[in-house]
């Protein structure tokens, strides 16, 4: 199973029967709430509202909704609020997180707490999930968002949060590029040398689930024309499911060109917690908000 489009992942969570319930911590914020409703309305995932009860309700009837529909939890701080989402996760009344108004280190101090959160004990990685025009399916980034210079240990973590989601959706064996600017091992460039080591590890079945290769150009992972013109020969070229940049700038970089200068949509969570976490910019869009609610749910086991 792979899907094209956000639609065709969307409407795979509509047929799974029961919707997601998706804790927001601090969820007086319009935006927020706007893509929740529409998330509701559409079978995606129903919201648990944690925050300041009163600007809740007042922001639900301007945007002309009931607020008796929803389930609000009050409370008086962001520690707080983030605290109170956690205890929601753990007591299996939410089946993952959103960020609200509050800030992101507030929400995941409150996450990686080793007596009250949500650790799995490995790296938390953020993926960026692309629908790009010119590609011919869904495309993810990682990590662009939240490990800035990971070392091998984390690269390897890194591709194996992605690999877990993917499986999750429903890919059986999902195409992963370790992006570099050549195709050789150079040992002047150590990104080449992580790259060859983390396929080595799946070629030996320490990374499984999926098929790893790399170092690998961008050319060479997005074409396989480009990589038939240059002899290289690859099942990942042409069909990438999953690209793991080398560093933060570098996935950063790339996101952001497939946005603006590729026209993609964009959907971004954060993975390697025990629940998924829908944790977008203060500036992404409803859209955006939305899409990373739907690829959030299809996520959950």
């Amino acid at each position: 199973m792979e899907f094209k489009t956000f639609d065709e992942l969307i409407k795979h969570v509509q047929s799974n029967g029961k919707k997601k319930r998706v804790a927001v911590a601090a969820a007086h914020d319009s935006h927020a709430l706007e893509a929740l409703i529409l998330a509701d309305k559409d079978g995606i995932a129903t919201p648990v509202l944690v925050g300041y009860k009163k600007e809740i309700q007042q922001l639900l009837k301007e945007l002309g909704t009931d607020p008796d529909a929803y389930e609000i939890y009050e409370t008086h701080s962001d520690k707080e609020s983030a605290e109170k989402t956690i205890e929601l996760i753990r007591e299996g009344k939410a089946d993952f997180i959103m960020k609200g108004k509050l800030q992101t280190a507030d929400l995941l101090k409150a996450v990686v707490n080793k007596e009250t959160g949500l650790s799995k004990g490995k790296i938390m990685s953020h993926i960026a999930m692309h629908e790009v025009p010119s590609y011919h399916k869904l495309l993810a980034v990682t990590d662009g968002g939240m490990m800035m210079y990971p070392n091998l240990e984390e690269k390897k973590q890194i591709i194996e949060n992605a690999v877990e989601v993917f499986n999750n959706i429903g890919y059986e064996c999902p195409k992963v590029a370790v992006l570099s600017a050549v195709e050789n091992v150079n040992p002047k460039m150590p990104e080449t040398i992580d790259a060859d080591m983390l396929k080595q590890m799946n070629l030996s079945g320490e990374i499984k689930n999926c098929i790893v290769e790399g170092p690998i150009a961008y050319d060479l992972a997005w074409s396989s024309e480009s990589a038939q013109i240059k002899g290289y020969k690859s099942q990942v070229s042409g069909h990438t499911d999953i690209m793991i940049v080398p560093n933060i700038t570098a996935g950063n970089i790339l996101g952001k060109s497939l946005i603006y200068a590729a026209n993609a949509k964009m959907a971004g969570f954060i993975v390697g917690a025990k629940v998924p976490i829908v944790l977008t910019s203060r500036g992404a869009s409803t859209q955006e908000k939305y899409l990373s609610l739907a690829i959030s749910a299809s996520a959950v086991k």
